[in-house]
């Protein structure tokens, strides 16, 4: 199995921490390119920084999974906390593409009734409460709690801030009832492994729970969207788009033409 990991953002020291945590999460027969944002911000904290981050997204999976190079890997995982360009990137190719929000979600929910998420900024709270409440899961937050300060570097969070998110996780769940606590963010990738036992619930990381996520959907070989929701976009006149971003639009609208029943 070969996946491919996108670090929505622009932060080589922060590939680095997702790259390494997947390749503690991934199984011994999976191969990973990992891949990193060729514009955009250094972390992501709002919606518009994840508008911005969701284009630069959908060009390396042009490149990579779809149009000339289809067929080069098996799954996709958006290795930033807010999954930006999620749910629109499954309409481009044919192969599953995961989020690590909707991963660790999943992996929360399966393991207890509430839970609270831990973030690196004040600022980013507004919008992951946004992405609990698309996935339908705002009745079982408990809290979201995050670093009030202002940060020295985005690769070096975990260990400038380490006690202060052991303390925002043992709060959340002391005082707000959460059964499962997510270490949100891909700069707290791994920081669940080094917290083992520290914290009296289950602990999620986004980018393993993306990994193992995305290789048991693989897995499962459930079929293809030809139809509904997450079918490919429609054919239409376009323009500007670079070649790899027309190449994959063109093979992903042909594959759906070519699957669409005769009438």
């Amino acid at each position: 199995m070969k996946l491919l990991v996108i670090n929505p953002n622009i932060s080589a020291d922060v590939t680095a921490l997702i790259e390494a945590e997947a390749l503690r999460s991934a199984g011994p027969d999976t191969e990973l390119i990992v891949r990193t944002a060729g514009h955009g911000v250094e972390y992501i904290e709002t919606r518009f920084e994840s508008l911005i981050a969701a284009g630069a997204v959908a060009e390396i999976i042009a490149e990579h999974a779809a149009g000339p190079a289809s067929g080069q890997v098996d799954g996709i995982v958006v290795a930033a906390f807010g999954d930006p360009g999620m749910p629109a990137l499954k309409e481009l190719v044919d192969v599953p593409v995961i989020g690590i929000t909707e991963a660790a979600l999943c992996a929360a929910a399966l393991q207890g009734q509430r839970f609270s998420i831990i973030a690196i900024s004040d600022r980013i709270t507004a919008w992951y409460r946004d992405c609990v409440e698309h996935f339908g899961l705002g009745g079982r937050l408990a809290s979201i709690r995050s670093i009030n300060q202002s940060l020295n570097s985005i690769g070096s969070v975990q260990a400038d801030f380490k006690e202060t998110l052991l303390a925002l996780s043992r709060q959340a769940v002391a005082e707000d009832g959460a059964d499962v606590v997510i270490l949100a963010g891909a700069p707290l990738a791994g920081l669940a492994r080094e917290l083992e036992g520290q914290i009296p619930v289950p602990v999620v990381d986004g980018i393993s729970a993306g990994i193992r996520m995305t290789e048991a959907v693989v897995a499962l070989q459930s079929g293809f969207h030809r139809q509904g929701a997450f079918a490919p976009p429609p054919v239409k006149r376009r323009s500007g788009l670079t070649e790899n971003l027309d190449a994959a639009l063109a093979s992903a609208q042909s594959a759906h033409l070519s699957a669409a029943p005769a009438t």
